[in-house]
């Protein structure tokens, strides 16, 4: 009798069965693999520009990335060098140049409140974690593109965040 195989999995180590999904009611972002749960994490979500929802694929995963936009007309103008591990994500309504992520936050810890323009603020030393646990993946590089090859995890957002 032969000695049967047994395949061993990485945890990290494939794409398949990863995604994240996002809870705006409750300000939770969850990282499941297989429909295990690897994270939870408190987030801000948008206040002054809501977040969307739907399904969604990261497209790019950015060590460090320069966002400014808002009004200064309306005070909500914002200039943020070096936002720390940055995951723009996209579908067919929400398009890439609307720049819509998950990242790092430096300027503020009220997580658990909509605080953003849109994106998904996140602790960054969690948002590390989730940035080298999603895919694509890096490849040994500190930012990547995603490919047909080292397609992005899914990003599932659903909920209504509250007006605060």
């Amino acid at each position: 009798m032969g000695e049967e195989k047994k395949e061993e999995v990485v945890l990290g180590g494939t794409n398949l069965g990863k995604r994240i999904e996002i809870d705006l009611t409750n300000q939770h972002l969850y990282a499941y693999e297989d429909n295990q749960r690897i994270y939870d994490f408190l987030i801000s979500s948008g206040k002054w520009g809501r977040t969307p929802t739907g399904n969604f694929r990261i497209w790019i995963k950015l060590r460090y990335t320069l966002m400014t936009g808002g009004s200064k007309l309306l005070s909500t103008y914002y200039y943020l060098p070096n936002v720390p591990y940055t995951m723009f994500f996209y579908n067919d309504v929400v398009p890439q140049w609307r720049g819509f992520g998950i990242h790092g936050t430096y300027w503020h810890s009220n997580f658990g409140h909509p605080m953003s323009h849109g994106c998904i603020n996140m602790k960054t030393e969690e948002a590390e974690l989730l940035y080298y646990w999603a895919q694509p993946d890096l490849l040994g590089k500190s930012s990547i593109w995603a490919s047909a090859d080292n397609p992005g995890t899914e990003v599932v957002i659903y909920g209504d965040a509250p007006y605060e």
